[in-house]
């Protein structure tokens, strides 16, 4: 009996493993795109690519459409996700991405009033996609507010929020654990502060002449 549970399991698996959002060639994209403006610009050509596929699908009435259309929406949920986290980051790192945001904000809004269009139109399948594509539509609209912000503003609170989650994972620490944390820091610091010490010709102890 156990093997042959066993061999369920394994039968079963792959329907639960966890499906990529993008496809290799579109992974691979991405990671040659290293400026992050370039990486949002790309995310949003997936994107729109997804929202095509879904209305084309709907366009024709053919038998076992709904499930595609319920896969492509939840990876377009997933790829919003990728570029608020993308411009997330590059804020943090004080990287610009103003065209890259631009670009988002100007793409987003298309795509925001012909996925509210498929709902008005209530195809008869959409009981099978409906909760994901009301999640589309819900996180174009959060993504789209988000690009639409000023970046110096978003950036400040991205920042407040990284802070308030160092400060909680620290509170969950324990004591011996949060000094050694700072101490590692600290000596980080220190060695970050002597490589950005001026070069000198001077030898150890030597000290300018007074002028």
């Amino acid at each position: 009996m156990k093997q042959i549970f066993l061999l369920f399991l394994l039968a079963c698996a792959p329907g639960y493993a966890q499906r990529d959002f993008l496809t290799s060639d579109e992974a691979d994209q991405v990671r040659e795109a290293q400026d992050p403006n370039d990486r949002l610009k790309l995310y949003l050509g997936f994107a729109r690519q997804r929202v095509d596929q879904v209305k084309s699908l709907l366009a024709k009435d053919k038998p076992g459409r709904s499930l595609l259309v319920h896969d492509l929406l939840e990876d377009y949920v997933k790829i919003l996700d990728a570029i608020d986290t993308v411009s997330d980051d590059a804020l943090k790192r004080k990287v610009n991405v103003d065209i890259g945001n631009a670009a988002v904000a100007a793409g987003e809004k298309p795509l925001l009033a012909t996925l509210e269009e498929i709902r008005e139109s209530h195809p008869k399948d959409i009981s099978r996609y409906d909760f994901v594509l009301k999640q589309a539509i819900s996180g174009t609209g959060d993504s789209l507010e988000l690009a639409s912000q000023d970046l110096g503003k978003r950036a400040l609170e991205v920042q407040a929020k990284e802070e308030k989650e160092k400060k909680d994972i620290e509170s969950t620490m324990r004591p011996e654990d949060r000094a050694e944390k700072k101490a590692t820091a600290q000596k980080e610091e220190d060695a970050n502060s002597k490589k950005r010490k001026p070069p000198t010709l001077l030898k150890p102890g030597e000290k300018l002449p007074p002028e």
